[in-house]
């Protein structure tokens, strides 16, 4: 809860939940397995920073990416477009999933160690729970939520990124059992909090970005 004696800051944030990368196409397991963007990935991901440069006009942003590349490499395209250089923390990589790292989506299906009835449980032993990504992320969420930045872009993954969006409109962990925020590949969200401290989600992984602008 926020505090009577701090200022409430003003925030707008875009998430960006990279475009189509190699894994998506191949039958791989993403995780934290490093795939780059594929060649179409790539196109999304120019054409999502040009619906950007169009949508926030002059506003000064910062931008915030995944250490993994198909998350630097949207960041780096959004980035170009903008005049923005790429702020990388693994605290929002995709979800550690120990020992399917590598394999392919069959494999884990044909391995799995515990089926994930709760944010508790873990796919394999050295497996992330969705609590553990939770607590991976808290700090910096914490980060960006209390500092002076007031325009914010974040490039990240898609079961960090419904995380990101539950803690955003202040939901305990355990609500994730029974719902999700989930957005989907390329998908763009719009999150803004006034000065009152009211949190809202303008957009949810809006997949319009990914076409192309038409020709005025």
């Amino acid at each position: 809860m926020q505090s009577n004696t701090t200022a409430i800051k003003r925030k707008n944030i875009i998430t960006i939940q990279h475009p189509e990368s190699v894994h998506h196409t191949n039958g791989m397991v993403g995780s934290w397995t490093d795939w780059e963007l594929s060649e179409k990935g790539k196109r999304l991901a120019e054409n999502i920073s040009s619906h950007l440069k169009q949508t926030i006009h002059h506003e000064n942003f910062v931008i915030y990416s995944s250490t993994l590349k198909r998350g630097v490499q949207t960041a780096e395209i959004v980035g170009k477009k903008l005049g923005l250089f790429p702020k990388l923390t693994a605290s929002l990589k995709e979800r550690g999933l120990g020992a399917a790292i590598g394999k392919s989506v069959q494999w884990l299906k044909d391995n799995i160690e515990q089926e994930e009835l709760t944010v508790y449980d873990k796919c394999f032993a050295d497996a992330e729970s969705r609590y553990d990504v939770w607590k991976r992320l808290l700090p910096f969420y914490e980060e960006i939520i209390t500092n002076e930045e007031e325009n914010i872009i974040i490039v990240s993954h898609g079961d960090t990124l419904s995380i990101f969006n539950a803690m955003w409109l202040g939901l305990d962990i355990e609500l994730l059992n029974k719902i999700d925020l989930y957005g989907t590949s390329g998908g763009v969200s719009f999150l803004y909090q006034d000065n009152r401290g009211k949190r809202i989600i303008k957009r949810l992984s809006d997949t319009s970005f990914m076409y192309p602008i038409a020709n005025p």
